[in-house]
Formats: C-alpha cells, structure tokens, sequence
C-alpha cells in the first residue's frame, strides 16, 4: 500500500510561502499555503534585483523564468551633486518585478493548493501532528506547519514573542517612474543602469523594471526609484506615519494616507539635494510611498513541529537585495533538514543548524551598508568605519550583491 504523503501547513502567501510550498511538494509532501488575505497579493513592491542563486533556485522547482523575466542592468553609476558622473562600474544583472516571480511561483503551485482569506490566530501541537486555527472558526492539522507569513508574523507572535522588529534610524521613499520621463529625465545610458546619489548621510538609487502588466517593450518600462533617508525614532517617524486626519500608523502607512505634508517635505528635499537628472525624473513620479526600515532576528527557527522562514525569521534591509534568494534557500533547507530525518522534530532542528547563521549573517550586512544613513555618531571611529561603506567604489560593489554570504563559514 502506497504511503500518504506528509502534510504541511504553510501560513504566509507571499515569496517565501510559495518557495517552501514548491520545494516541499517537490519533495514528495502535500501541500497548503494559507494566505491571510482575501485578495491576490498583487502590486506589492516594484523591482527586486536577481542573483544567479535565484536563477539556480527557479531552474531547480522546474520553474521556467523565460526571456520575459527582466530587464538586463548593465552596471551601476554614481553622479555627483552636480550630475556629473563619478563612478562606473560594470556588473551585469536582471532587475525583475515582485508581481512577476510571484506570478511564476503561483502558477507552478496551482491554486487548489493556495488558500486565500485565512487569517491565523493561533497554532496548537500534540504528538499527532500540528494545527492552525483560523478566524473563521476553521482549522487545519498537518504533520509540520511553515510560518512564511512576513515581517508581521503571526506564527513568530505566537512562538518567539520576544522577537520585536528594530527601527533601523531611516525610512525609504520608494516609486516609479515611466520609461519615457525617466529617459527625457536622463538620458537612456543612466536609465539602463543602476544608478545612485549619496547626500551626506542619504542614498537614492534608481533601475529600470518592466511596467505595468510586465511589459518589456523599450519604452514601457518604468524606473525605480529608491531613497533612504534618516528619520529620528522619536522626532520624525511619528509624523511620517501619521494621516492628514491624525491617525498615527504602526510600522508603516499605507501610500494614499501619507499626508500631504509629508509629501511636500519630500519634495522640497528633492529639490535641494538631488542631481538634475533625478529631480527631473522625481517630478514624473508616480504614488510615492514609504517604508520605515527594520532589522528582526529570531533567535530560533524551529520550535517542535514548526519552522520559521524568510521573513518571518530574518528581516534583512533592502541594500543587500537578497530577500528573495534568502526565502528561497530557506525553504531549499527545509526541505532538504525534512527529507534527511524521518522526525519532523529532528528535521526540523537540523533545518534551524544549518540556516540561523546565514540569517544573522544577512542581518549584520544590511546593518554594516546601512551604518552611514544618520547624522550622528557615537565616535569619529564609529563615524569612520560607516562612512567607508558610503565611498562610491564601495557603494556601487556592495550593493544587491550577495558574496559576503559564501565567503564566510
């Protein structure tokens, strides 16, 4: 008689949801995504930088990325104040959508398996296996449940409520712009490329995606726009999460409340700090909206018969770039812990051994490019060490590059 497969149960729809549904089916488990959302998560975030880890990843669940997955980055440029040039380097990359791999990843799963409008609230374990409870009233029972359901996990609530996200000390301005008033902006060399600025304790950074509806005709496309600025935790950060109305926002704010004030800070800065180039393509901007920064450590990834992974682990600052390919590895991990270990419990542990160095490793990274993105300094040492990682050469080699993580044990 033929075995039933295992069961597991994955809280959380989004990259790292889907990675470990793919790679876990793979494996020969049955498999669930539960995502607490009524709706499709599209539109969530704009550019994502690949890495051949992720290729690796893709080609591995038999996902095929195609010719359509992109657009190709050249290289990275810096420009002064000024708007001359100051840096080049080459370092050839694909910059893909968010909507765009999520798309990939939702059709290879299937939708049978990828429950929409099933919001955890708690999780309970007894030697026969693993349940979620619903809001619905509903539940769920496997033989190991996944919590890849973001920066606000409800399983890591639950589990490790001890683990708080961290202010980083900044926010992003984030946005897009069309190809074409991006290009009118600044020509088609700087708009092809990774391109920065670096204001004294600031970093804006722009890249060509595809537009709407992945379209990837030259002249489609749209740029990206990123920009982090310092924002003191006390002083700023509650006036930038605060409406037009005075509802204050926890953690973030959705774009159409950001008060108009607020926005017209924003641009009074543009105006002031920024090339020509980029204050000609920031005035095409589209719905700008802004994302505090924030670091999160777990301090485990497996308690009994469930594991945390991608987000709902290790919050990494978006300067690495290597989200995506952090879920994907996790979730390559525990599937490959799981296999190993006729226990789940003893999968799962391996599962925590081999990926909670890597999280921190991530971590301590975005945190060292990140250093320099404040005004003040507990000493010039201090001051010293970050102000290296904002030299234009280290820039332009750090960012969105993931080596710091194979060069180390």
């Amino acid at each position: 008689m033929a075995r039933t497969p295992r069961r597991a149960l994955i809280i959380g729809g989004s990259m790292a949801g889907l990675f470990s549904a793919l790679y876990l089916k793979r494996a020969g488990w049955r498999v669930d995504v539960f995502e607490r959302s009524p709706v499709a998560l599209t539109g969530r975030g704009a550019g994502i930088m690949t890495h051949p880890e992720m290729r690796a990843a893709l080609s591995e669940l038999a996902v095929e990325a195609g010719e359509d997955f992109g657009v190709p980055v050249p290289g990275r440029i810096v420009l002064d104040h000024a708007g001359n040039e100051i840096g080049r380097l080459a370092r050839p990359q694909i910059a893909t959508s968010w909507n765009r791999l999520f798309e990939l990843l939702g059709g290879a799963l299937g939708a049978p398996a990828y429950h929409l409008g099933r919001d955890l609230v708690r999780v309970s374990e007894d030697a026969d296996g693993v349940t979620a409870h619903f809001s619905d009233g509903a539940s769920e029972t496997g033989d190991v449940l996944v919590g890849a359901d973001g920066f606000r996990s409800a399983v890591r609530g639950q589990l490790l409520p001890e683990v708080q996200p961290q202010y980083a000390g900044y926010v992003a301005w984030r946005g897009l712009v069309d190809e074409r008033d991006a290009v009118a902006a600044m020509g088609e060399d700087m708009f092809a490329h990774l391109s920065f600025h670096l204001p004294p304790g600031e970093h804006f950074l722009g890249y060509p995606v595809a537009g709407s509806g992945n379209d990837l005709r030259t002249g489609h496309r749209s740029w990206n726009i990123v920009w982090y600025r310092p924002a003191d935790a006390d002083r700023d950060l509650p006036r930038l999460l605060t409406a037009d109305t005075g509802k204050r926002h926890e953690l973030s704010i959705p774009p159409p409340l950001i008060a108009r004030g607020t926005i017209g800070e924003m641009r009074d800065a543009v105006a002031r700090l920024l090339p020509p180039q980029f204050r000609a393509a920031m005035d095409k901007a589209q719905q700008p909206f802004l994302q505090p920064i924030y670091d999160l450590e777990s301090t485990a990834m497996a308690v009994g018969r469930v594991a945390l992974a991608g987000d709902a682990a290790f919050v990494v600052r978006p300067h690495v770039g290597g989200g995506v390919v952090k879920a994907a590895e996790d979730a390559a991990a525990l599937a490959a812990s799981l296999s190993a270990h006729q226990d789940v419990v003893d999968g799962l542990r391996a599962y925590e051994a081999a990926r909670i160095g890597v999280g921190r490793r991530f971590v301590a990274q975005a945190r060292r490019l990140g250093s320099y993105l404040r005004h003040d300094f507990a000493s010039e040492a201090e001051r010293a060490r970050a102000l290296w990682h904002a030299a234009p050469a280290q820039v332009m080699a750090e960012t969105a590059v993931l080596d710091f993580v194979r060069d180390q044990p």
